[in-house]
């Protein structure tokens, strides 16, 4: 599985921590950056990860900023992409096996590193489920293609 991750200067510390523990699980990693701790803007970032995803260069996304809310706000204008900003482990599993969401939005100042790595082990190891929800999904997307 290929995974895009990035991050702005409120999550350069989580991005990179989830970054190594994912490629030690084995996944392939592509990294928007950033890679020193300078101030940018997160809409930036949200727009490659995103770009990423929905043209299929990669499975799925991770971004990280100070709260994971910008974050999810800028991906989810792009086309495709159901970015969902998460913050415990039930909403992690449920977002991919409910919303086939395919982005996952953390806060480096809301949770600590270990947690958002758990997170990541649930976005990324819990399959769409789909039966009932596919029927919602793609009301999802309709509104996406009507607007």
């Amino acid at each position: 599985m290929r995974i895009a991750i990035g991050c702005d200067h409120g999550g350069l510390e989580h991005k990179n921590a989830i970054a190594e523990h994912l490629k030690e699980r084995g996944f392939e990693v592509k990294d928007f950056g950033i890679y020193e701790q300078v101030s940018v803007d997160y809409p930036d970032i949200a727009v490659k990860v995103a770009g990423s995803v929905k043209e299929k260069e990669s499975d799925l996304g991770i971004l990280v900023c100070g709260t994971g809310i910008g974050m999810s706000l800028a991906a989810n204008k792009v086309k495709g992409i159901r970015a969902a900003a998460v913050s415990e482990h039930f909403s992690a599993k449920y977002t991919r096996l409910h919303n086939n969401s395919n982005i996952l939005c953390l806060g480096g100042r809301v949770i600590g590193v270990g947690t958002a790595i758990e997170l990541v082990d649930l976005f990324v190891d819990t399959e769409f489920e789909g039966g009932r929800h596919a029927k919602r999904v793609d009301k999802i997307t309709a509104i996406e293609e009507a607007n």
